[in-house]
């Protein structure tokens, strides 16, 4: 059996392409997964092959009702269904932490990306399957080293601070957002319980330690705040 054959015979919908593309489909996902798996995301290696035999398992018996019944029904209509239906998946892989952190989005993409690949597979259009992979495992991978040393440049911290005449919060809050460039400024009951206190929790994004400590000394020099501590650092995380 020469090339041109077997290709052919991968085109056709027979018992041979069914099975090629089912271990295809298997192959890729399990690629894509490997990487979501030493990244210890909530859909791993076992999840990607399986959205994505699932979804190739969708795009032929689309196929497979074709040929019984004939062209009466649509092929694509039932792997239609797992564009849309994919997404509640991916919504347990997305996490809202402190201060609407999300994480998680990047994998839930992955998931739907998959599926795609999935149906591409079923349907026997091995080039985009292929490339598909390419691009995700590219993507995921690879241009996350870069964008995690945009990220390293800009930390986001969290500050508390208590002030000790609640008159002047107002005054207060105004300069966190004008003066040190607040991402979030919320107002808090008071952790010390001293009366006429008021605790205020503040986000920055800042650029290195030092930086951070220069900015939490400026904000003990005010006149009316009580103290002030960094109470959650948050480091950039993978989703």
């Amino acid at each position: 059996m020469n090339w041109n054959t077997f290709y052919k015979m991968l085109n056709d919908f027979n018992e041979l392409s069914v099975v090629m593309r089912i271990l295809l489909a298997m192959f890729l996902g399990g690629f894509i997964g490997s990487e979501r798996e030493k990244s210890k995301r909530p859909a791993g290696f076992r999840t990607h092959i399986l959205v994505c035999v699932g979804a190739c398992l969708t795009a032929l018996l689309g196929l497979y009702l074709w040929n019984q019944v004939g062209n009466i029904t649509d092929p694509a209509r039932i792997s239609a269904q797992v564009i849309s239906g994919i997404g509640f998946l991916g919504v347990g892989t997305i996490l809202v932490k402190e201060h609407d952190h999300i994480t998680g989005l990047t994998t839930a993409a992955g998931l739907w990306t998959t599926a795609a690949i999935g149906i591409a597979c079923g349907y026997g259009f091995y080039s985009a399957a292929l490339v598909g992979t390419l691009v995700v495992t590219v993507t995921s991978a690879i241009l996350f080293k870069l964008e995690r040393g945009t990220r390293r440049r800009n930390c986001i911290r969290s500050i508390y601070l208590e002030i000790s005449d609640v008159e002047q919060v107002n005054e207060y809050t105004d300069w966190f957002w004008k003066e040190l460039k607040s991402q979030n400024v919320l107002i808090v009951a008071p952790r010390s319980a001293m009366e006429q206190h008021i605790g205020i929790e503040i986000v920055l994004s800042v650029t290195d330690e030092e930086e951070a400590k220069r900015i939490l000394q400026q904000i003990r020099a005010k006149e009316k705040v009580a103290f002030a501590i960094e109470s959650i650092r948050r480091n950039p995380q993978r989703n």
